[in-house]
Formats: C-alpha cells, structure tokens, sequence
C-alpha cells in the first residue's frame, strides 16, 4: 500500500513539473496533495505575482487525476461475461484414417479429391463445436443484457456468467449486425444495473473506463480518454463511434464504457489492429444509437434502419474549388439511387449536402451517422449546395429494406473530340447504352495529363463535370472554361460512379 500511494505521489509530480517547464502552468510550484478517499487526486498550484507581461493563466487551477475505484465497486457487478458455442463442418477421415492436406493450389489437390469420391466427402463431413467469449452488462433487473451482435453471431448456446459467479442460459431477444447491437434475456430478478448517460454530451479529453473480459480474464478494468467523436469507420455500418484510447482486447467486445460519473457510454465493439491486439485505438458505439437499437428488438424483435439514398464523398480542396465552396466541407452526392427518398426530394449527383436537420456536415460520414439515429418515415431537412448557393429540401426517409426502383433509360446522342482536360471522348453507342443501363455520358477512350494523373482510366465513362450532366464534347468544353483551379468529374466505374478532382490550374 505504502508504495502504491509513494508511486501516484511520484507521478504526480512529475506531471506538474513537467507543465510547468513547459509553460503550461505558471507561478511557483505549490504543494502536491494525493487524496486516495476522495473521488479525484487534486494537484493544487500555487501561483506566484506574474510581472506585467506574463503569459495568458492555464485554463484550470489544477491537474485533476481519476480516481475510478467508486465506479467500478458500484458498476462492476452489472457488467458479465459472456460465452458462446456454436458448430462449424469439419472434415473427418474414415476408419481413423487422416486424409492427406494439401493446399488446393497443390497440383496432388484435385488428385486425391477425385480418388476420395464425392461420397466419401460427404461422409467426412461432422459438427465441430466452437467456442466463443465477450462482455455484457446488465440494464434491467429482470435480465434483459446489452452486448455485440458478433459476439453471439452463430451461437447456438449462449452463457452469461455474473461477477458473483452465478451462471444463466441467455435467450438472444435479436441482434443488429449493422449497428452491431444484440440484446440478450435471463431469467432472474433483482439484478444489479448499469446507469445510462447521454454519448452525446461526451466531449473529446475527457476520462472513460472500460469494463469487460479480455482474454476470459472477468471483470478487468482499463481507462483512457476520448480520443474523437462521430468517428466513420470503412464498414458497412453507419455508426457514429467513439474513439478512445482505452486498452480492449479480444473479450472486451460488448462492455460497457463509462464516464467519470460512472454512467455507460458506449459499448466497446472494435479495435485497430496489425496484431489482433491492443495497439491504441478503440471504437464504441455510442449508447443513444444502440438504445434505439434496443428498444426496437425489444418491441418487435428486429430493426429497421433509415434510408436517404445517396451514395456520397468526402469533399476536398479540389471538389471544394470546383464546386465554389468556402471550405472542403460536407458530402458530395455521387449517385441518388433511382426512386428513392432522396430522388422523390430532388437532390442530384453533384449536390454537397452541408446540414442535417440544423446539424452541419463537415465530413462525408457525418451524414450516414446521423441518419443512423432516425427512423423510417422520418421527416429531415437537407441545406445543399447547389451552383453557388445553398437550397433548403425536405425529404422524407425510406426503409433501408425497400428495394430501389429500376433505372429509366433514354437515348442521347453526342459526337467523337477531344478536351483540354487530357480526355479522348466519344459518345456511348446503343448497346452500350443497353448493356450498362447508363442513359447519358460520355466514354472516355484515353486519359492523359492531368485526368490522367487525378485517376481517371480509360473505359470509365464521364457522366457529369461540377455537376453538370454532359452528353456531348462541348458540353464539357463550356463546364471546364468556366472552371479556373479544378473541375470535379463524375465517374461511371463498372457499377460504381465516382467523384473525382481534375487540377486544372
């Protein structure tokens, strides 16, 4: 005891010393208190008489240090551990006998596969059982626990076990794999609950503890900060997470995270790794999406998620210039899905949506997140900018489950040139027209200079210059002419149809 308490003191000091060499804190150096009762360790700062040109005082009058002991002994006991088993098809030699492995690169491969027999194979086929651990807690005294949808994707049995040791069966009541959300019902009472806080008063600095069981080691405790808020990850979910810097680990998937007025957060859920390991970044998500999550699977049993219907970029400098904007801001609309909410609205491919309801965009992800928390028929207003000025659109959103209409078709003619872009174009001819679905564009036969150079191919086919549509050479000629730094090119790809940003001067 005596030299935990030596080591925070030592800590401590360091710390202050360290603010004030760097400036950060002036005046002498008071006295340093550790308080192991109280809820925080205060690092109180004398400061001296500052002559008249003294730097601006530090924003506090302290260092004020977490102390998380009074969470984890009130909250700990609502946080449990979870265990799945699930089966998976293993191959099984016959009579005891161990079929040789090959790779199926392997020229002997496709060799013994033919001499075992299609019969045979099927017959060396059983379950295996796999096993499966992660973390839980507890939000009603009736039984009904929050955790990841992975953690119980596939289960066949679902454990929990609580701090006390007591074990349950847990029914899985429905899981979202979108938001990665699953909600989990025991059969007991009076069990001990984690209190709910509100993600979105969480400010960036501020201290979060995580409880969970890494590696199956229960009730483990780490801390950390908020690194970033409204955090897009390259998936397929529209969660806007939090970033901390809290150390999870295999196990810790579907704890809960908490502030420092012990009230859950988040739900740990994801972690960057080259190792599978803690390497500093952590994502939650936060607890007002997954709430919504929950109420929906314990109302109907499944959820339904929102739809805009656009498929949007992140804006740049270049598209920023291109499309006359004060500030690489917002999300660019590459595609409005045919018949959707935002088609019925009236928003178009080139349109950079900025606000959200009164909320600003400032990067693309922004938008999906904050669709994320409405509903199916709910009603939003969009602020777009649209050729040099911002338009007000109300549209009302669709179902995510809702298949899109199919694409009309039209003819349009256009004529073989070239353009100072660096681009050889030509008009799409009937039956690529018929084959593709795509009613006006140009083909691009050749990219050089600065097309070329921005990512443009040979074969993409030129859909829109700042959001123009063009059908024909001249089109993009009087666009770009009128374009002094960059030009933005919408892209058909293959199925895909991509912004791109041509520097031009």
């Amino acid at each position: 005891m005596h030299n935990a308490g030596a080591t925070t003191v030592i800590t401590a000091k360091r710390l202050t010393l360290a603010l004030v060499a760097a400036g950060a804190i002036g005046g002498a150096v008071g006295a340093i208190t550790v308080n192991h009762n109280s809820a925080v360790a205060a690092v109180p700062v004398v400061a001296a008489a500052a002559p008249a040109t003294a730097a601006p005082a530090p924003l506090g009058a302290g260092v004020v240090l977490p102390d998380f002991t009074q969470i984890v002994s009130r909250n700990g006991p609502a946080v449990v551990n979870i265990r799945v088993m699930g089966s998976t098809k293993t191959a099984l030699a016959e009579r005891g006998q161990r079929a040789p492995q090959f790779d199926e690169d392997d020229p002997f491969f496709e060799f013994f596969r033919r001499f075992q027999g299609p019969q045979n194979n099927a017959r060396a086929q059983r379950d295996r059982p796999v096993f499966g651990a992660g973390s839980g807690f507890i939000i009603s005294p009736d039984g009904v626990i929050l955790t990841n949808a992975h953690v119980v994707r596939d289960a066949t049995e679902v454990t929990v076990k609580l701090q006390d040791r007591r074990e349950y069966r847990a029914r899985v009541l429905g899981s979202d794999p979108k938001t990665d959300v699953a909600v989990l019902k025991i059969d007991a009472n009076n069990l001990p609950v984690v209190p709910i806080g509100r993600s979105n008063e969480l400010k960036v600095g501020e201290w979060v503890l995580a409880i969970g069981s890494p590696f199956g080691l229960d009730s483990s405790v780490t801390a950390g900060v908020v690194s970033a808020k409204g955090r897009s990850l390259p998936d397929d979910s529209n969660v806007p997470f939090i970033q901390t810097d809290v150390a999870v680990n295999p196990g810790n998937s579907g704890g809960p995270l908490f502030n420092t007025k012990g009230e859950v957060v988040g739900i740990n859920s994801q972690i960057y790794s080259q190792t599978g390991g803690y390497m500093g970044l952590s994502f939650a998500i936060p607890i007002d999406v997954a709430f919504r999550i929950k109420e929906q699977i314990v109302k109907t049993g499944k959820v339904q998620h929102a739809k805009l219907g656009v498929t949007v970029q992140e804006v740049n400098q270049g598209f920023a210039d291109s499309f006359k904007l004060a500030s690489p801001e917002g999300a660019l609309v590459a595609n409005v899905e045919k018949g959707g909410a935002a088609d019925k609205a009236g928003i178009k491919s080139g349109d950079v949506i900025r606000k959200l309801n009164g909320q600003a965009i400032i990067a693309s992800g922004d938008l999906p997140a904050m669709l994320s928390l409405a509903q199916p028929g709910d009603k939003v207003a969009l602020d777009v900018w649209r050729d040099g000025s911002i338009v007000r659109i109300d549209a009302r959103l669709a179902n995510a489950s809702d298949k899109a209409d199919p694409a009309e078709r039209e003819e349009v003619a256009g004529v073989d040139s070239g353009s100072r872009l660096g681009l050889s174009l030509r008009p799409l001819d009937p039956n690529e027209r018929r084959q593709s679905g795509i009613a006006s564009g140009l083909v691009i036969e050749d990219a050089a200079g600065a097309a070329a150079n921005a990512g443009v191919q040979p074969g993409d086919v030129l859909l829109s210059v700042n959001g123009r549509p063009v059908s024909s050479v001249s089109q993009v000629r009087d666009v770009v002419g009128k374009s002094t730094k960059s030009v933005a090119l919408l892209i058909q790809r293959g199925a895909d149809k991509i912004f791109i940003p041509v520097r031009i001067g």
